[in-house]
């Protein structure tokens, strides 16, 4: 049984000044260096010590990852579904053994307190494999109606080598999202993982490998974007592309494709996600705590987080007082500590673009709470939650992606002004609504362009359902079956017999 959440945080501080990392690539089932044998120190945002020596990969390098992905790709889109959902069955069961590593790596590499990465981030990541695993041998065809004389098959076919491009907030959940469908499914893969958090990705390959997937089914190659996720985007033998990051990014990935082979793309890029909050919600004291968890958990670095707030007017002063008092559990502390909590943030050139938006709030509107930044163990990457408010609709500060533990918000009058602010963003990721009146919840639900709408709740996913958004928010899909969309092709046999 993992106990790791009730450490105390002198326990996990010796454990993380023990721990030997390994900052090589993985590449055709081994760890290797660079092939310029460069390298790049990657720091801890908790307190900015050095944790490892990455392999500064380039061109040439990603070269030697696919081509390792290609040879490994007929022997292992050929063994069956059984036989890859049993591999990656093992593979499961290695990280729930070594689940405790995996969430140190995590909290180091990330800033994300302890209790988050042992106790949703790690165990969430084992989920959705095992999800995919069981779902890897309960897929099947068709069998259309043709002419007489004719049979039809239509079956599922993996695509090929798949790159995975991967963000630096959830690194190991997010690689899952993309490596369990894509190798369930029989294709190879070549992950990229965010130059500032890599090691959990890299542990996780070392994990396959001892799990018996063979050499070259799963690769991991650090880097910057520049260089090595450029060369996977241009790279004419890779056949599809994932993506979790920024919309200018995508956009980037789509000239690629078109530049290169035309591979497939699935983007999961921003969001500026409203919650809706309206005066007949039955329980006000609820939609404030979840409101603060969906603008400010993970230090509000999410991509779907709830980071508009919208409220009925006749409501707007007591739900600011039941926010401001939820947001107090999401004040800065030690990662390490195990307790509740926000971390740090990736960085302190993060930090500082964050506290810029605070700067423009408080010159062009109010604080209505925090905005402060943090020191804590040296490192100024921490920033309390803030509020705010007093700012028109069509301000910056609505409509960009701030990507840290900062809400606005606004009053409303109507259910059709609030459907409007919401869908008043370039983005489509996520929306909340909360109301006692199920016919409003059907009714506003329908009209807000999201790709997910939460009804008195924030942020709702789970393996079973897709995630994935609407405009510049991206296409395709993580998450349930419809992830298997991203990596497969329909292929259809057509056999005339009479």
């Amino acid at each position: 049984m993992n106990t790791t959440s009730t450490m105390i945080s002198s326990d996990w501080q010796s454990r993380a000044d023990a721990l030997a990392i390994d900052g090589r690539a993985f590449i055709d089932g081994r760890r290797v260096s660079a092939g310029s044998r460069q390298v790049r120190p990657t720091s801890s945002p908790i307190d900015g010590r050095v944790l490892a020596e990455l392999a500064a990969c380039g061109s040439g390098d990603v070269n030697v990852a696919v081509a390792a992905a290609r040879r490994a790709f007929p022997s292992w889109s050929r063994s069956g579904a059984e036989k890859r959902k049993g591999l990656l069955l093992d593979l499961a069961a290695l990280m729930e053994r070594h689940a405790d590593e995996l969430a140190l790596l995590e909290t180091l590499d990330s800033g994300k307190p302890i209790l988050q990465t042992t106790t949703v981030d790690v165990p969430g990541a084992i989920s959705t494999l095992r999800w995919y695993a069981e779902a890897a041998d309960k897929q099947s065809g068709e069998l259309p109606a043709v002419p007489p004389g004719a049979a039809a098959l239509v079956t599922r076919e993996p695509l090929g080598v798949v790159a995975a491009i991967v963000p630096w907030n959830f690194p190991l959940e997010i690689a899952v999202w993309k490596l369990a469908p894509a190798l369930a499914a029989g294709n190879t893969l070549v992950l990229k993982p965010a130059e500032q958090t890599s090691l959990s990705v890299l542990r996780l390959a070392e994990l396959a490998a001892e799990a018996g997937l063979p050499d070259g089914v799963l690769n991991v190659i650090t880097g910057t974007g520049r260089e090595v996720g450029a060369a996977l985007a241009h790279h004419m033998d890779v056949d599809a592309l994932a993506f979790t990051g920024s919309t200018a990014v995508s956009r980037t990935l789509l000239e690629a494709s078109g530049r290169s082979n035309l591979k497939r793309l699935s983007l999961e890029a921003g969001g500026k996600s409203s919650n809706i909050i309206f005066a007949d919600t039955a329980d006000l004291a609820l939609a404030a705590a979840k409101a603060a968890f969906g603008a400010f958990y993970n230090q509000g670095q999410v991509c779907s987080a709830n980071s508009r707030i919208l409220v009925q007017r006749e409501i707007h002063d007591e739900f600011a007082a039941l926010l401001a008092d939820a947001s107090a559990g999401y004040r800065p502390m030690d990662p390490l500590e195990g307790s509740g909590g926000n971390g740090a943030l990736i960085n302190s050139a993060h930090t500082d673009d964050v506290e810029g938006w605070i700067m423009r709030g408080r010159t062009e509107g109010e604080v209505l709470f925090g905005g402060e930044r943090r020191v804590i163990r040296g490192s100024d990457a921490y920033l309390e939650p803030t509020l705010l408010g007093g700012l028109r609709a069509d301000h910056d500060v609505h409509r960009e992606e701030i990507f840290g533990p900062v809400a606005v918000l606004h009053a409303f009058d109507s259910e059709d002004e609030a459907v409007r602010l919401a869908n008043a963003t370039d983005y489509g990721l996520a929306a909340s609504v909360w109301t006692s009146n199920l016919s409003r919840a059907h009714r506003v639900a329908g009209e807000l362009l999201a790709g997910t709408v939460s009804v008195n709740t924030v942020d709702a996913l789970g393996n079973t359902t897709p995630f994935g958004g609407f405009k510049q928010s991206g296409f395709g899909r993580d998450l349930s079956l419809h992830a298997f969309d991203n990596y497969t092709a329909t292929k259809t046999t057509w056999i005339q017999f009479d």
